[in-house]
């Protein structure tokens, strides 16, 4: 059994409603507003239902899992909302930042330590990322076009970096 599987992660199809947001979240302004205004409101909908939804979840029809890592300056332990991808029975993120030109932390952050946690709907594992390979990736970014087409969109606007994608596995 798979990381998927144990935290029973899985995308649903989008309402008509969470399908307008998605066109929206995938925006240049669509998505600068969701990048400063997710992470507050995230917190308000996880705090009221027990970590049960996510905004994102809510509003948009994709499940989201908080991923811990270590700060690669501070040492200090922090907690981010991502998009999971589903590869084979893991789990993998994409960097891309609402498709703006900086790296997101939490990838400089598991660069220097893969070993994290994560939480989904109240389920917790540890875990470690490992950065995919070559097929892992191709695999990842055609089932991301199919979860969250805004991915397509992120990637044409980002230009002079790399998006790192990251499989999650399990840590034994």
């Amino acid at each position: 059994m798979g990381l998927a599987t144990d935290l029973g992660y899985v995308h649903s199809r989008p309402n008509v409603f969470q399908r307008v947001v998605q066109v929206f979240a995938s925006t240049r302004p669509g998505a600068w507003t969701f990048s400063k205004t997710l992470p507050r409101l995230d917190k308000a909908v996880g705090k009221v239902t027990r970590g049960r939804h996510s905004a994102p979840g809510l509003l948009a029809g994709l499940p989201v899992l908080d991923i811990t890592t270590t700060g690669r300056k501070s040492g200090a332990r922090r907690t981010t909302h991502l998009i999971s991808i589903p590869v084979d029975d893991n789990l993998a993120l994409l960097g891309t930042n609402f498709g703006q030109q900086a790296t997101p932390a939490w990838v400089l952050n598991l660069e220097a330590d893969p070993h994290a946690s994560v939480t989904f709907r109240g389920a917790m594992r540890d875990v470690v990322a490992r950065p995919a390979d070559d097929d892992e990736r191709a695999a990842v970014m055609a089932n991301a076009a199919g979860i969250y087409g805004g991915y397509l969109k992120y990637l044409s606007r980002i230009s002079g970096r790399a998006v790192r994608v990251f499989v999650l596995e399990p840590s034994s």
